[in-house]
């Protein structure tokens, strides 16, 4: 295929976006899909610079300027990294883009969404994402997960208040309204994650080769291919 694609993992903290990144990773390489993976924040020498700054705990930072650091490493990542990474025909797989902003700095925080909308187009030069793979797990129980890697990093340590905010937002965008009013996210497809880190691998899988077959086609699960 001449152009790439590109595929992110969203969900609130703990969901388990990295593992299923990095499930997902191997599972192309073994089908001889090239394939690249990044974070954000990050992904870029100022990104990993922004993304220290805005994970420290202790860091006192206002809303506005969090928001606009997000899309400092976001204009970064975009224009250094995953342009020319799509243009070279590969797979690019984001452990965050832009739903968490609209879910931590919309959601949580109460920025305005126009603002932030069009701080984003901006950021991106319209860059739409193929799929986001939306992780659903219980906001308190992805806390305890998170919290069991270790110390908390300075959006760990939020209220619940403010991470119950965020996991209704995310909620709100896997439905058909949300996503109708928002073209710029592209498709977005809920997945279960609960259970263990391979039966939700095998519903990824499922859900890329559903939504663009073209490319994900062999990710789907042998009982839901009609083959015996």
């Amino acid at each position: 295929m001449s152009s790439g694609s590109l595929v992110v993992f969203e969900g609130a903290e703990g969901v388990g976006k990295s593992t299923q990144v990095d499930l997902l990773l191997r599972r192309l390489a073994d089908a001889g899909i090239a394939a690249v993976t990044f974070r954000e924040p990050g992904g870029t020498a100022v990104g990993d610079r922004i993304r220290e700054i805005l994970l420290r705990p202790g860091n006192v930072i206002t809303p506005v300027a969090e928001a606009l650091l997000f899309m400092a490493s976001r204009a970064e990542l975009c224009e250094r990294e995953i342009a020319p990474t799509l243009a070279a025909g590969k797979v690019v797989v984001l452990d965050r883009f832009f739903l968490s902003t609209y879910a931590y700095q919309v959601g949580g925080r109460g920025l305005d969404e126009d603002a932030v909308r069009a701080a984003n187009k901006l950021a991106t030069r319209g860059l739409v994402p193929d799929l986001t793979v939306l992780l659903d797990y219980p906001v308190k129980s992805g806390l305890e997960r998170a919290g069991g890697r270790g110390s908390h990093d300075r959006m760990e340590q939020q209220d619940a208040e403010f991470h119950e905010r965020i996991g209704r937002a995310f909620a709100t965008f896997a439905t058909d309204a949300w996503g109708a009013s928002h073209p710029e996210c592209g498709r977005i497809v809920s997945v279960d994650a609960r259970g263990n880190a391979d039966e939700v691998a095998a519903r990824v899988g499922d859900a890329l080769a559903d939504n663009l077959p073209e490319r994900f086609w062999m990710l789907r699960q042998p009982e839901h291919s009609g083959l015996s």
